[in-house]
């Protein structure tokens, strides 16, 4: 068994084309899985991701802040204790509400294929 304190995790700069806004960081939560992917996402006020997909579930843990989880046919406000279920497939985005910064945790399986939507 492992044991993992959120904040005794560092901090890193996630720069990647899926965000709108730099003022993203990870922290990687349980490196060591063999089956999934359990990271911290903090985004900056008013920063989400892209239109994307994902080709397994994704679920979001909510950690900090107010946020929105959208699809092409709804936006929902999410805070924190709020857990959120992605199918496979769903065009999404998520990130923050543009009124403060928004974390969450995602889950996912490890080696799964993430498609951006939009540039």
């Amino acid at each position: 068994m492992k044991v993992v304190r959120i904040e005794e995790v560092a901090k890193e700069t996630y720069l990647n084309p899926l965000f709108t806004g730099p003022e993203v960081a990870k922290q990687v939560l349980l490196p060591d899985s063999l089956e999934n992917v359990v990271n911290v996402v903090h985004f900056g006020k008013g920063v989400r991701n892209k239109f994307h997909t994902h080709d397994c579930e994704q679920i979001l843990i909510i950690t900090a802040g107010r946020g929105v989880v959208a699809t092409e046919n709804e936006e929902r406000v999410v805070t924190v204790g709020d857990i959120v279920l992605i199918p496979a497939g769903e065009k999404h985005w998520h990130g923050s509400n543009g009124e403060s910064a928004f974390s969450h945790i995602f889950v996912s399986r490890k080696g799964s294929k993430m498609t951006q939507l939009e540039d």
